[in-house]
């Protein structure tokens, strides 16, 4: 008779960042995971609670990727910059995670507490407190709808011929890189409109 699986929580959830990365979030079961990891659905219940548990453990894998230290170190545009550049890589790596942490309920202390140093960070730098949380949820946001974008079929508008030469034209003209150059433009285009709004709002 075979030993059984020794399972732990860590290779639990990185088994379950695994199932999503390779077949989508809507592949994730506990039936599902407990079969990959060789055990009976019954066992992952003597270490997780639940597809929730699930769901915060691969969250915190994915956040364990940015660099939540750059919350903490410089000025605020600039450390911003940084932190939704390691926000965007990190989901480029785990795009299928995406739609599936944007539309759960953040309950990991990990997230949280990087959470924390935001409301930190932007506190120090004169935003009211009543306009911290949607500052962050707008970098996250345009981070979020990047890395999808970096995950597109590398030809994403591929117009008949002669039917728009404008755009076709511009279109030979974009930059290689296209997603990444959308994303810089757009990342310093919304910190600089940020600025804006701390400064009207400091001002008035």
């Amino acid at each position: 008779m075979g030993r059984r699986p020794i399972l732990a929580r860590e290779a639990i959830f990185a088994e379950a960042l695994r199932v999503v990365d390779e077949e989508g979030a809507d592949a994730l079961t506990v039936t599902r995971l407990a079969r990959r990891l060789g055990v009976r659905a019954a066992s992952l219940y003597n270490h997780v609670a639940g597809r929730e548990e699930i769901v915060d453990g691969i969250r915190d894998l994915v956040v364990a990727e940015m660099d939540l230290d750059a919350l903490e170190s410089g000025p605020w545009p600039e450390a911003l910059a940084r932190w939704a550049r390691s926000y965007l890589a990190a989901f480029a790596r785990h795009p299928n995670a995406a739609k599936l942490l944007a539309t759960t309920t953040i309950r990991s202390s990990l997230t949280l507490g990087m959470y924390e140093r935001a409301v930190v960070l932007l506190g120090r730098a004169g935003w009211p407190s009543d306009q911290v949380v949607t500052v962050f949820t707008a970098i996250e946001s345009f981070a979020i709808g990047s890395a999808l974008d970096l995950a597109a079929p590398s030809v994403m508008i591929d117009p008949p011929e002669g039917e728009t030469p404008l755009l076709a034209d511009a279109l030979r003209r974009n930059p290689p890189e296209r997603a990444m150059a959308a994303f810089e433009l757009g990342l310093t285009a919304l910190l600089l409109g940020l600025a804006a709004v701390r400064n009207e709002a400091r001002d008035g």
